[in-house]
């Protein structure tokens, strides 16, 4: 029996992974539940999965809940940072979930891994912030880092037994990888004509054609800045080069990624766009449980097909993959400035194609400086969204 912590409890991530443990009680339990302000989700879920620990990051939001909790149940309700950082370095606990969307995540998500915990990672921005003290750290305290992303899950399994082993430290070329293809759907507006995208809603770029997801990843499909995000995340999980990585447009999602090698063959993995296959491979791994998702039907499928971007249409994936290249500090920056162009947008402050603008005009300007340490990323991170927000309102 695994004890699980699940960060981001009331997200999408975080449902589907209690569906998953729901499948497979007796083999993990939910130890402690983590999200933000939701009360009423989490009030909910604490009901049904009876927790040992509700930690609210929200102080209102933990008293709230600690008034509704029904108290035979027995649930001890905290939140604070140290507590958190206390909660998921607990020897009580086996597995994390960092399901926390955004920087937020970080703090939690390093913890649990310098705590050596099994860590199943869905917050992406932890490995885009601080890729280097991320693995570093990883490999110090001998942590079992697991993606959970669809696209770095499909990855992972595409490689052998040794890669998977080496995570953050792979020897692609040594293992007769020639390149690693990440797919994308392209989202909602893959084939919108280029002169509407400037009037595109909130509304419209949160209807993903095959994913059920939050709407700030959401409207990061749109612009693609997702895919650029998971680029970054592909280059530390599995220490890639820009020359070892490629983007792939796939429209249908039935192909999660993809693995090249040098001898001609191209392994994939496939199945149904549902986050539950990959948290169930996470978490069992390297064994197989039920997902509860039904499998690949190909008489369904049809026709897969595959484009290369059109960065004209996809400048946000343009910016990633060049501050990949560019190093830490400039994946730091943008990654602060998309999480506040996309809130701005949503809050309809700014226009869909405002968001690449504002976006380039913060990693061009925002002044940089060695991170050392979390420290110094978050204080990065902190200086980028002040620019950012000052450009907003210059724009407005």
């Amino acid at each position: 029996m695994q004890n699980v912590v699940i960060l981001g409890a009331t997200g999408s991530i975080g449902a589907s992974t209690l569906s998953v443990m729901a499948c497979n009680s007796e083999q993990y339990k939910v130890f402690a539940l983590v999200a933000n302000t939701n009360v009423s989700k989490m009030l909910e879920i604490c009901i049904t999965h009876q927790p040992k620990i509700a930690h609210m990051v929200d102080a209102k939001a933990a008293f709230e809940l600690k008034q509704q909790l029904p108290s035979h149940l027995n649930i001890e309700v905290t939140t604070g940072n140290d507590e958190l950082l206390s909660l998921v370095s607990s020897s009580q606990v086996d597995t994390v979930m960092a399901a926390i969307v955004g920087a937020a995540g970080l703090p939690s998500t390093l913890a649990a891994v310098k705590a050596g915990k099994r860590v199943l990672l869905a917050n992406k921005e932890s490995l885009v912030m601080s890729g280097q003290l991320f693995i570093e750290a990883m490999q110090e305290s001998g942590a079992q880092v697991l993606p959970v992303d669809s696209e770095h899950n499909a990855i992972f399994q595409c490689l052998s037994e040794r890669s998977q082993l080496e995570i953050g430290r792979c020897d692609l070329a040594g293992a007769g990888v020639s390149h690693i293809l990440l797919t994308g759907s392209g989202g909602p507006f893959l084939t919108s004509e280029l002169s509407l995208l400037s009037a595109m809603t909130p509304e419209q770029a949160c209807k993903h054609p095959n994913w059920s997801m939050g709407r700030k990843i959401s409207v990061d499909s749109a612009t693609m800045m997702n895919k650029g995000l998971e680029y970054i995340e592909a280059r530390w999980l599995f220490n890639a080069s820009p020359e070892q990585l490629k983007v792939v447009i796939h429209p249908q999602s039935v192909i999660h990624s993809m693995v090249q090698y040098r001898d001609g063959s191209v392994l994939a993995q496939l199945g149904n766009p549902d986050m539950r296959t990959p948290i169930a491979h996470c978490m069992s791994f390297p064994q197989r449980i039920s997902s509860g998702v039904e499998p690949l039907d190909f008489f369904k499928v049809g026709q897969l097909s595959f484009l290369e971007p059109d960065f004209n249409r996809f400048p946000c994936l343009a910016l990633a993959i060049e501050a990949c290249k560019q190093g830490q500090e400039a994946t730091t920056v943008l990654n602060a400035a998309n999480e506040i162009s996309v809130q701005a947008f949503l809050d309809g402050k700014i226009r869909f194609t405002d968001i690449a603008r504002i976006n380039e005009q913060s990693l061009m300007n925002t002044a940089t400086h060695p991170l050392n340490n979390i420290d110094d990323i978050l204080a990065l991170d902190t200086q980028s969204r002040q620019y950012t927000l000052e450009a907003i309102s210059k724009l407005n």
